[in-house]
């Protein structure tokens, strides 16, 4: 099904030809709730497909599906009320210094937009999800990089999607999908392309990050490529609750046979007493938890490798052996190490990686300046959790100071939770320091459009030459900042 580079050529063009149709704000509206209404309908074809092609499961990928629905009418409702362009009006002010002329600026889209699919999920990061999603809210033409694991999906998603369209008489190429690893390189640089979002590898991310720079003309490039997602337990945490502790982090790191980007996969957990019995209620819990099937068999190859060359790192202890299960499947586990061995560069600086697949490692920690040692190494992440005691949480201790800590490396920080589980919210921010993205924006949220918009501003223009947006009488109503003072 490998596109060629005409193919991936005529899906840019045609993409770019269905620009104007989306230009008004109340169509592309309602071009977002319908294609949530039409997938809905297919529900039970599209959800039989999935499971057919990523053995997710029915119950997993129909509630992906509705969190995808539900996106699509959450920009739908986002591109109604219209504060996503910013609109800010400025009449003449002689007396400023220096003077202020008549300016108006709002936010247009930014063109055709190449979407890449993730495998880990078919549908919320895939065809409908939440690029495609945003790109289309934003205005822009799509055209998508299908996974090679899901591909039959995906052309049925993409179909999906171009009947919700013909039904505004957009043209249906505003969806257009290509499949391939050429044909998404081809894509990346492909003139008419304006802005490109990815979620994968790091090493594949990267490869499209660094083609997308070295374009004549350099394109935005919005990659989610890999995250550890830190968990830091304190001592007084451990000493209260070790067992639910153990047992929350055993949920969290095998949820989804551990195929969550936000997937914990770096715990600092105290030594001593209080974090053996963590360790022990973790071991307890991951042993009762069956062995799965990852998307692919590469994937499979990958965990079992990872898991072996951590395993053979010196003073690392598998409480609970991962690796193969049967044929198909892995079995979960995690792996021991001194933080120590962690504190300064070295062999062990593997277990820094994030491993996809059900495996966390414990670093257990001495004090609070070892703990702080590790932290201070890490990459950037999507998310980092700390566990605190009821009176650490009240604001007695170092929680404050943990979080401070916690700040700088993460997007999303979390207290007495776990990180898996992205809740499609106007303020969530899914998202971080590289490599968990290349950017600062956020791939899951309202926010997540102003990744396809560029700002404008108009000088001295008369107004019947203006935007309809922008004109002194708001004819569309929109939120906006008039002359300092803020308009809803």
């Amino acid at each position: 099904m490998e596109a060629t580079a005409q193919e991936v050529d005529e899906a840019v063009r045609a993409a770019q030809a269905a620009r104007p149709a989306l230009a008004d704000r109340t169509v592309r509206a309602a071009f977002l709730r319908t294609a949530a209404d039409l997938l809905e309908g297919a529900k039970d074809q599209l959800v039989e497909a999935a499971d057919a092609e990523t053995a997710l499961g029915p119950v997993r990928l129909t509630g992906e599906l509705a969190r995808t629905c539900y996106q699509l009418r959450a920009f739908g409702d986002i591109v109604d009320e219209g504060a996503f362009l910013d609109v800010v009006i400025n009449h003449p002010d002689d007396t400023a210094t220096p003077p202020i002329p008549d300016l108006r600026r709002y936010k247009v889209p930014l063109g055709v937009v190449a979407v890449y699919s993730a495998s880990n999920f078919p549908f919320a990061f895939s065809v409908a999800g939440g690029d495609t999603a945003s790109a289309l809210a934003a205005g822009c033409p799509v055209v998508v990089k299908a996974h090679p694991d899901h591909p039959a999906l995906s052309e049925l998603v993409a179909a999906v999607l171009r009947r919700a369209a013909a039904q505004h008489d957009i043209p249906e190429g505003v969806v257009g999908l290509v499949h391939g690893f050429e044909a998404g390189v081809e894509l990346v640089r492909h003139p008419l392309i304006a802005a490109a979002g990815f979620t994968g590898s790091v090493r594949g991310g990267r490869a499209l990050f660094d083609a997308a720079a070295a374009r004549p003309v350099p394109i935005p490039f919005h990659g989610e490529l890999g995250s550890l997602n830190p968990v830091v337990i304190t001592e007084a945490a451990a000493a209260e609750r070790a067992e639910a502790i153990g047992t929350g982090l055993a949920g969290s790191m095998t949820l989804g046979v551990g195929q969550f980007c936000v997937k914990p996969g770096l715990v600092l957990a105290p030594a001593g007493a209080a974090g053996d019995r963590l360790v022990k209620s973790l071991t307890d819990a991951v042993s009762d938890t069956d062995a799965g099937v990852l998307l692919d068999h590469r994937m499979r190859d990958n965990f079992i490798a990872g898991v072996a060359a951590r395993a053979e790192l010196p003073d690392v202890e598998s409480p609970v052996t991962p690796g193969a299960g049967g044929e198909h499947t892995v079995s979960p586990g995690f792996l021991t190490v001194p933080a120590q061995k962690l504190t300064t560069e070295g062999e062990h600086d593997l277990l820094l990686e994030e491993c996809f697949g059900p495996l966390t490692v414990v670093a257990r920690y001495e004090d609070e300046s070892e703990a702080g040692a590790v932290l201070s190494r890490l990459p950037g992440n999507l998310t980092a959790t700390v566990q605190l005691s009821t009176e650490e949480a009240a604001g007695e201790g170092r929680g404050a100071e943990i979080l401070a800590e916690l700040t700088p490396l993460a997007g999303r920080v979390l207290v007495n939770g776990w990180p898996t589980g992205v809740a499609v919210a106007p303020a969530q921010h899914h998202g971080g320091p590289y490599p968990a993205t290349t950017s600062t924006s956020t791939s899951v949220g309202g926010t997540a459009i102003e990744r396809w918009l560029r700002p404008v501003a108009y000088q001295n223009a008369p107004e019947a030459l203006l935007p309809v947006e922008l004109r002194d009488d708001n004819p569309l109503g929109l939120p906006r900042r008039f002359d300092g003072r803020l308009e809803r």
